[in-house]
């Protein structure tokens, strides 16, 4: 077996870009497993993964081989009647061959394919030293990086996402000799800019994480993200609340430190009558610090700061952190202020002089639309009306508040603040806020029955609209995030159990629209309708996905475009139980030669079946089995239970296998074929009451 020898290579820079550096790092150690493994060097990669603070990124490996397998290479040469004459001498051409391959003609071996025979040139070289090859292997690692905006330095011609300072490219315990954008390689790390600010000896790789450690780096991304959640959650304890620890700040603080350490501090209690949300958004968006909070989830004030150094004096670094969220928050408390003065109905009434988009009109049409849609809506799912249309015509006051012009990441919280502030009932203040839900990959719908229905109608206006208007997204342009709407509109219709017909709320938001871009004739209409209910499909089809739902599942409800969302989800649900029975996948199949036979038929098919007409004991047993199946499941698919239609259905397994292994369809009697189709069509019929289940076949 060939020898193997731990490898590590440290690329040491200037501070690496904080929303890049995980990404830089995974691109970084998928270069060198690449590059190793298309040079044939075998891994022992045991747990291995990406390690990175903000001034390095590094490679660490338990075991590489330390030379290449034997290189074996095999070239096809011309074929014997080209390559020889009619004396058996060899040709220009097989003599060009062999002076390419730098051996005799008569070296060469032959080989023989469908063509004939032919000559070959068969070699066998040891493989190189994995020492000779790094360099190379980590050069070609760096230029596949995605590095957006590469930075030069110096005179160089060379360039990276910051400037390069050191290199540690070890192989065993000896150095590989390498340079690399301008830096020839060494033993020598680097510990922490302030608290260790000198090389670092690394004797061999196995040393490499407790040897910067002891220079107080975590160079492992997963040990600093642990030391800080256990730090900030025990500060947070330490003043009677606990930390508030987003994923995405907690990545950054990640990224932003090498030695992390907690320090509690606070601001003036003052400061929070500003809605907590925007004082939030400055600490974690602006600051990077965890707020602290309470038992019952309310903001305290008190925060945590994440130093990049273990301080000897921490009360001169929290009176920093203190002093830099001062002026902030002021900010914040002025804004809101202001906001209060002016009032939401102002607020609103200013909307009518912002453009939502040229051929759309201003916000202010934007929710007269709403509104009008969200009253529809409420009725059809037993909301109030006139609360739902109050709660959309003030749905977008809040953005002409100085609040939102600072923190757009606050539209809807501040509209609900400002709506609790003028004295308009919770509901109507909450649904504001809801109406945006949700928010992100992940988040919530909105939870009220208002909330909901502004969330619904919301997003038919902004999809409508932006499909008349000729927005549809293309590639991976989306400025009015049609996608994200789509999916939310469905999300909630789903998940809110509301038994909505989309196609028919499709027509009227279109019928909202500006006449500039409402669809005139019945064809566009249908047209519009059309493209954006497939657009919502393409959506869902993600959605199912990512809830492990086969794509033969989808596509067998797919097909039959049922107008309401709600009643989609169920069919998924029904087919996912029918799936799981023993007759799931012979009754599918069965279903797909109907339709193959029905789609091939010259015949008119009757309405009916014509007793009298059936001459087998198979037919008529299958006719007496359809008809009964028919009749039991009446009820159920009034109810929309489909689950129990499909159970139903497949207790005919046996008189659709009887069927088929004993009746020809297409006899000579045109009468007797024409029922015999019209048997076949009614149970067809009953199968897609539910879904297509011929797509379960494989």
């Amino acid at each position: 077996m060939t020898d193997t020898k731990p490898l590590l290579i440290e690329l040491g820079t200037e501070e690496l870009p904080v929303k890049a550096l995980p990404g830089l790092a995974q691109a970084f150690f998928d270069g060198v497993i690449e590059a190793l493994g298309k040079r044939g060097i075998a891994i022992e990669r045991g747990d291995a993964k990406p390690l990175y603070t903000p001034r390095r990124l590094a490679v660490l490996l338990p075991g590489v081989a330390v030379e290449q397998p034997e290189q074996r290479s095999e070239v096809l040469g011309p074929y014997l009647n080209i390559a020889l004459d009619a004396d058996g001498q060899p040709t220009k051409a097989l003599q060009g061959f062999a002076a390419k391959a730098g051996i005799d003609w008569t070296a060469l071996e032959r080989t023989t394919d469908n063509k004939g025979e032919r000559f070959v040139h068969r070699a066998v070289k040891p493989g190189a030293q994995t020492a000779y090859l790094l360099p190379e292997i980590v050069r070609e690692a760096i230029a596949s990086m995605p590095i957006p905006k590469p930075m030069r330095w110096g005179g160089h011609d060379y360039a990276f996402a910051r400037p390069v300072h050191w290199l540690v490219l070890l192989l065993g315990n000896e150095v590989v000799e390498a340079d690399v954008l301008g830096v020839r390689s060494d033993r020598m790390s680097r510990g922490h800019r302030f608290e260790h600010d000198k090389p670092v000896w690394v004797g061999q790789p196995g040393d490499y994480i407790d040897a910067l450690r002891g220079a107080h780096v975590l160079v492992d991304a997963d040990e600093r993200r642990a030391r800080i959640v256990a730090e900030a959650e025990a500060v947070a304890r330490q003043a009677g609340g606990s930390a508030r620890i987003s994923d995405d700040n907690l990545e950054q603080v990640v990224c932003l430190t090498e030695w992390p350490a907690a320090v509690l501090c606070s601001f003036d209690k003052a400061f929070l009558a500003v809605p907590q949300e925007a004082l939030i958004e400055t600490m974690e968006v602006n600051q990077k610090f965890f707020p602290v909070l309470d038992d019952n989830g309310r903001l305290t004030e008190r925060f945590i700061g994440i130093a990049n150094i273990q301080s000897q004096d921490v009360a001169e670094v929290r009176k920093g952190y203190e002093r830099v969220i001062r002026p902030r928050f002021a900010d914040a408390r002025f804004f809101f202020d202001e906001d209060l003065k002016q009032g939401l109905a102002s607020m609103n009434e200013g909307l009518k002089t912002v453009t939502y988009q040229a051929k759309l009109g201003t916000v202010a049409d934007k929710v007269a639309r709403v509104a009008a849609l969200a009253e529809t809506i409420a009725v059809q799912v037993g909301a109030d009306p006139a609360q739902a249309r109050r709660a959309a015509e003030l749905g977008k006051a809040d953005l002409q508040s100085r609040m939102v012009n600072e923190f757009p990441e606050l539209q809807g919280i501040a509209g609900r603040h400002y709506a609790l502030a003028a004295g308009e009932p919770k509901e109507i203040a909450l649904a504001i806020d809801e109406a945006y839900q949700p928010r992100f990959a992940g988040d919530d719908i909105a939870l009220s029955p208002l909330g909901k229905v502004l969330a619904i109608a919301e997003r038919l206006d902004t999809l409508a609209g932006g499909f008349a208007a000729g927005l549809k997204p293309t590639g991976n342009k989306d400025p009015f995030a049609l996608r994200r709407n789509a999916l939310g509109l469905a999300r909630t219709v789903i998940e809110s159990g509301f038994n909505l017909n989309i196609q028919q709320l499709i027509d009227e938001a279109a019928n909202n629209l500006p006449k500039s871009v409402q669809p005139h004739a019945d064809r566009n209409t249908e047209t519009l309708r059309t493209d954006l209910y497939d657009f919502i499909l393409d959506r869902l089809r993600g959605y199912y996905a990512d809830k492990d739902v086969p794509i033969q599942h989808f596509n067998a409800v797919a097909e039959l475009r049922p107008a309401s969302l709600y009643d989609f989800d169920t069919r998924i649900d029904a087919i996912g139980t029918f799936a799981t029975l023993p007759e799931a996948e012979a009754l599918a199949a069965a279903n797909k030669r109907i339709n193959n036979i029905l789609k091939k038929a010259e015949d008119e098919i009757p309405p009916g079946v014509d007793r009298s007409l059936l001459n087998h004991p198979a037919e008529s047993a299958l006719a007496e089995a359809v008809e009964a199946a028919i009749g039991d499941t009446d009820e159920a698919l009034h109810h929309h239970d489909y689950i129990r239609v499909l159970s139903r259905l497949a207790l005919l397994r046996p008189q659709v296998d009887a069927f088929f292994d004993g009746v020809m369809v297409n006899v000579e009697d045109a009468d007797v074929r024409s029922n015999r189709l019209a048997l076949l069509k009614r149970l067809a019929d009953r199968f897609r009451t539910v879904a297509a289940i011929e797509h379960l076949s494989a």
